[in-house]
């Protein structure tokens, strides 16, 4: 299923890579097109979380009052939930359904295909990365300064993207391993797979942005 989607992504990559004559505004437009196509489930994820996020003041309070009695706190979060009709899980099946969306996208773009002629976008070869820049002795080099600002915008976007999604303050610790891992990743990866890593995440953060201007429904806030 996946190397058939992978197949599918690829040759809308070449099309819009002769459509743009650029390798790097290709991957833009795959990506925009493919985050259009998920638009609804990603958008019931993002619903949901909220959902979740602005019912964390009423948690806290039943945390505190049945903080000695687990199997109370757990029936009435579960009927917090049921209350205000928000559901958890609810978030995890589009993520789910998503996955195979995101494994191919990851398949197509970790090796650039050979028919694309133009793979540098401002100064950045798409098709390298820390790995190759070291092998040509350019690790140090101004032309490496492009690449490491692309890795760095996929740590950042991921940082503030964490954040906005983050439903409780116990999750700190994953809010700082998830920029530093995928740091230490995007610079594994080549620079076009980083480029679309960093637009999604922008993309993410809009589309969270939209989500945040009206209250979820049925949810509550900290009075």
């Amino acid at each position: 299923m996946i190397t058939a989607i992978g197949d599918i992504l690829n040759q809308i990559l070449l099309t819009f890579d002769r459509f743009t004559g650029n390798y790097a505004l290709a991957i833009v437009l795959l990506t925009l097109l493919v985050r259009l196509v998920t638009w609804p489930l990603t958008n019931k994820q993002l619903a949901s979380a909220k959902a979740v996020q602005e019912l964390q003041p009423e948690i806290k309070k039943l945390q505190e009052k049945y903080k000695n009695d687990k199997e109370k706190l757990n029936a009435e979060t579960m009927e917090l939930w049921k209350k205000h009709k928000v559901n958890p899980a609810a978030g995890c099946l589009p993520l789910l359904i998503q996955m195979p969306i995101l494994w191919a996208m990851f398949n197509v773009l970790r090796e650039p295909p050979l028919e694309v002629q133009n793979f540098i976008l401002l100064g950045i070869d798409m098709r390298l990365s820390v790995n190759d820049l070291q092998a040509a002795g350019l690790a140090f080099s101004l032309a490496a300064l492009g690449y490491y600002f692309l890795v760095a915008l996929s740590g950042i976007t991921t940082f503030i993207q964490q954040k906005m999604m983050m439903t409780d303050k116990s999750q700190q610790a994953l809010l700082i391993f998830m920029p530093i891992m995928l740091l230490y990743f995007s610079l594994q990866f080549p620079a076009g797979l980083v480029l679309y890593w960093v637009v999604n995440n922008v993309l993410s953060i809009v589309h969270h942005l939209l989500i945040n201007r009206q209250p979820a429904k049925g949810a509550v806030t900290e009075k």
